[in-house]
C-alpha cells in the first residue's frame, strides 16, 4: 500500500442530514471502523488510525452535531439515532463485516448496534461505553418521571439561551482542552483543538459541537434492554477501561455478565480517553485482540 499522508473526507446522508467521515484508504483490507464519544470528532482518532490503516481500511465517522456533520433540527442527540447514522454509514461503505471500536458514547452506539446485527460484526473493542456505573444508574432511576421531565426542560431552555464559547486563539482553546484532560501533551491538545474548532468571523475560535449534544433525555436508562442487546453480542468484545477513569469495573460490577465473548482490561494511567492517555498500551492491547 502506497504511503497515505492523511485521510479523504467524504459525507453521506442520513436522516436527511448531511454527515462527514474520514477514510484512511487501504479500501481492499478488512473495515475497521472508529466511532468517538460526545462533543469529541472524527480525527481525535488520528493516532490509532495511523498506527491501524496497514492492516485495515479505518473509517472514522463524525457523529450528527460534531466535527463537520449536520446539526440535528430541534437539537435531539438519542443513542437510537447515532445508531441509524452508523448503519447507514456502513450500508454507503458497502454492507460486509466490520470491526467497530468506540469511545464512551461511540463504544454505547456499537455496542447497540452490534445488539442489533451480531452477524455483521467480527470484533468489537467499546473503551468506556457501558454507560454510567450501576450505583449511578440507581440513583438516577430513584427520580419520579415529573423530575426528570421537569430537569429536562429546564435544561432545554438553558442550552436554547446559551451561545458557543469564544476563544482569542487556538492555544486559548487547547489549554481548555488539557484542563478537561490533564493527560493530553500539549501536542496532542493543538491537534485535536485544530480539527475540533471552527474561525469565526470576528477571528476568534468557537467548538464544532452542537451545544445540545450536552442534553440528556428525560428517560429512564433502560439496563434491562441494555442487557438484553449485549447478550446478543456474538463475536469477541474487548472492555477497555483507564485505571485512574471515573467509570466502574464491568469485572467487580457484574456488567460483563451478559456478553457472550468478552474481555475486560484495565490500562494503568489513563483516565476516561485511554486511547489518548496511553497510546502505545492502547495500542498493544488492540492489536492483541485482533489478531487473537
Amino acid at each position: 500500500m502506497a504511503e497515505i499522508i492523511g485521510p479523504t473526507s467524504s459525507f453521506y446522508v442520513s436522516q436527511r442530514l448531511r454527515l462527514h467521515y474520514v477514510d484512511w484508504g487501504n479500501e481492499q483490507a478488512p473495515l475497521l471502523v472508529l466511532v468517538h464519544g460526545g462533543r469529541d470528532h472524527a480525527r481525535n482518532w488520528d493516532w490509532v488510525a495511523r498506527a491501524l490503516r496497514p492492516d485495515w481500511h479505518v473509517v472514522a465517522p463524525d457523529l450528527r452535531g460534531h466535527g463537520d456533520s449536520a446539526w440535528a433540527l430541534g437539537g435531539m442527540y438519542a443513542v437510537a439515532d447515532f445508531v441509524l447514522d452508523i448503519d447507514n454509514l456502513i450500508e454507503a461503505l458497502g454492507p460486509r463485516p466490520v470491526v467497530l471500536i468506540g469511545h464512551s458514547l461511540g463504544g454505547a452506539i456499537a455496542l447497540m448496534y452490534t445488539g442489533i446485527h451480531p452477524e455483521r460484526v467480527q470484533r468489537l473493542v467499546a473503551i468506556e461505553g457501558l454507560g454510567p456505573p450501576p450505583a449511578m444508574i440507581e440513583r438516577l432511576r430513584g427520580r419520579p418521571p415529573w423530575e426528570r421531565m421537569q430537569s429536562w426542560l429546564k435544561q432545554m431552555r438553558e442550552l436554547a439561551a446559551r451561545q458557543p464559547r469564544r476563544y482569542p486563539t487556538i492555544e486559548a482553546a487547547a489549554a481548555r482542552m488539557r484542563e478537561e484532560n490533564s493527560f493530553l501533551s500539549e501536542a496532542q491538545a493543538r491537534h485535536l483543538t485544530l480539527h475540533g474548532v471552527t474561525r469565526n468571523e470576528d477571528g476568534t475560535f468557537s467548538w464544532k459541537f452542537d451545544n445540545y449534544v450536552r442534553s440528556f433525555a428525560p428517560y429512564r436508562f433502560d439496563v434491562d434492554d441494555m442487557r438484553a442487546l449485549w447478550e446478543r453480542i456474538e463475536c469477541p468484545t474487548l472492555l477497555v477501561r483507564g485505571g485512574d477513569s471515573w467509570a466502574g469495573d464491568p469485572v467487580k460490577d457484574g456488567r460483563i455478565a451478559p456478553f457472550q465473548k468478552a474481555r475486560s482490561v484495565t490500562i494503568p494511567g489513563a483516565g476516561h480517553w485511554v486511547h489518548h492517555d496511553q497510546l502505545e498500551a492502547f495500542l498493544a492491547a488492540v492489536r492483541e485482540f485482533l489478531s487473537d
